[in-house]
């Protein structure tokens, strides 16, 4: 049987509804600002569905999903994946400064070589 929905869609965090029930991300200490494009929330919803309140999100790429951006010269830890010298895939954490990150443009801040 189907159920009642309204599904809106949402062009960006501007739209109405991008952040139903996305709550706000808390400053860990190391980072200076709320993101000025989520403001705060590291994600938007791209679709909701008003009833149920099932979504999909994007993840802010000027924060990478923190909330919360670096204002002067500290250094920004970035999740990234490596490849072992044996082939497998791992985890690290590269540090890039956000001047560089500026330059490059966020698309481009997993990629920047340490």
């Amino acid at each position: 049987m189907p159920h009642a929905d309204t599904v809106v869609y949402c062009i960006g965090p501007d739209s109405p509804h991008a952040f139903d029930i996305v709550p706000l991300q808390p400053r860990n200490g190391a980072l200076d600002a709320p993101c000025p494009i989520c403001r705060g929330h590291g994600q938007w919803n791209t679709q909701i569905d008003l009833v149920s309140m099932r979504c999909m999100r994007a993840i802010c790429d000027t924060c990478f999903g923190a909330g919360w951006i670096e204002t002067g010269d500290d250094l920004i830890d970035l999740p990234d994946i490596i490849l072992t010298p044996e082939g497998h895939p791992k985890w690290i954490t590269r540090q890039v400064s956000s001047q560089r990150l500026a330059e490059q443009g966020p698309s481009a801040a997993p990629l920047i070589a340490s």
